[in-house]
């Protein structure tokens, strides 16, 4: 079955961001926070040097041949943009590009920190004239931080972050494992694009730009969650655990295998009086109660209304009533496949899943019917390719991926539109 197509002229109508104008200077960190506004149907025009932008010639290539306008990484983050050559290098490139960021609602950039400066081309300068303007910057530690300077990857970041420290297995014997796919530049390009569109509501309200100062190591950091917050102030040293929080203590599993031995997920909070009543009717509708003697908690997490997980290890009723409900997944997950269980919890208003390939995601029917993946069109190969689509979506928010641009593609195009 072929993937959704996409790459169909765009509804202006129907593309949220339509009308908003944002000028990127290609770049690994914020790649994703300009595709993500191109994907929502913002004009991103992304500015390259002479040649085409490094990150062109990251592996892998389509069809393994490697070239500036094969390269996959290319592609994938930087779909639904168009191309301007510009060689800051000379006074032609730099006055361009403020040409480029006269007609910007946005401009998104990543330089290390007094790379722009040296061009004359950072934000002070730019935006004196137009303090209308609003200019994001994704660096390592923020423009203000005094290790600004300090050079980083996405493993180091992931790594200072905490975030490497909470992934990991039970096995403590097991090293702890890096979230894979520039998890940290994702991270930095999510807060880049939160807060550049709270600096739009901010302008049409006021008629003035901001900076957005995005510290990929802050963005990150605060992604980790509690734990961050139990170490910083209950001074918690937290442990790795399989497939779930990282905690101070040992909690229940939630990845269990189901009958056909492959795992699935079951809730993290197991705790609305619906659930309760869910799994109990499960259990019943299967003649597993027997086999279940806890299950008279499950009635008694139906006639409190539910449980807190605030009560979770203080409050002894509450922590036996929930351990039952994630006790009486584990029983009926073993008595079917992991399919099987995933479909069926699910049309109970129980939140589970199941553990997918990255094969079999692609052809599961909840992620096709939100039109992820999605085929795209590639006339200078004769063909459509298969890329992930936007990480969320919603009745109001169309998919409208087009391919990434060939190097210069749009320069004379963007350029005409101006004059």
């Amino acid at each position: 079955m072929p993937p959704p197509s996409a790459g169909a002229p765009i509804d202006p109508a129907r593309a949220i961001l339509q009308g908003l104008t944002v000028l990127e200077i290609a770049s690994d960190r914020a790649a994703y926070a300009g595709k993500l506004f191109g994907d929502l149907g913002a004009n991103v025009i992304v500015v390259e040097p002479p040649g085409g932008h490094a990150s062109r010639w990251y592996g892998p290539f389509v069809d393994d041949e490697p070239g500036p306008n094969r390269c996959l990484w290319w592609w994938n983050y930087n779909t639904s943009k168009r191309s301007v050559v510009l060689d800051l290098n000379t006074d032609a490139g730099r006055s361009a590009f403020r040409e480029l960021a006269g007609v910007a609602d946005i401009v998104l950039e990543a330089e290390d920190p007094g790379t722009l400066e040296s061009f004359d081309l950072d934000h002070p300068q730019i935006r004196a004239d137009r303090p209308e303007l609003i200019w994001v910057s994704v660096t390592p530690f923020g423009r203000q931080c005094a290790e600004f300077h300090e050079p980083t990857t996405d493993l180091t970041q992931l790594a200072a972050a905490g975030t490497v420290w909470a992934c990991g297995y039970d096995d403590h014997s097991q090293p702890p494992i890096r979230p894979s796919g520039n998890h940290a530049h994702h991270t930095a390009s999510a807060f880049a694009l939160l807060g550049a569109l709270t600096a739009v509501v901010h302008r049409d309200v006021t008629g003035i730009g901001q900076h957005v100062d995005v510290s990929m190591h802050a963005a990150v950091n605060v992604s980790t969650e509690v734990s961050t917050v139990d170490w910083l102030f209950a001074q918690s040293t937290l442990q790795r655990q399989t497939g779930r929080h990282a905690s101070a203590h040992p909690t229940m599993e939630i990845q269990v295998p189901a009958a056909d031995g492959r795992f699935v997920t079951t809730p993290l909070a197991l705790t609305s009086a619906g659930n309760f009543r869910a799994a109990l009717e499960w259990l019943r509708e299967l003649a597993l109660e027997e086999e279940f003697p806890e299950a008279f908690f499950l009635q008694m997490g139906i006639d409190r209304g539910g449980v807190s997980m605030k009560q979770l290890g203080v409050d002894a009723e509450v922590t036996a009533i929930y351990g039952a409900g994630r006790e009486a997944l584990y029983l009926i997950a073993s008595k079917f496949s992991a399919r099987q269980f995933f479909v069926e919890a699910q049309r109970r208003g129980i939140a589970c899943g199941v553990v997918f390939s990255p094969e079999e995601a692609l052809h599961d029917e909840h992620f096709r019917a939100r039109e992820y993946p999605i085929a795209v069109e590639h006339p200078e190969l004769g063909r459509s390719i298969t890329y992930p689509g936007i990480p969320f979506t919603g009745s109001e928010i169309p998919v409208i991926l087009r391919r990434a641009p060939l190097v210069g593609e749009h320069t004379d195009e963007v350029f005409g539109e101006m004059a």
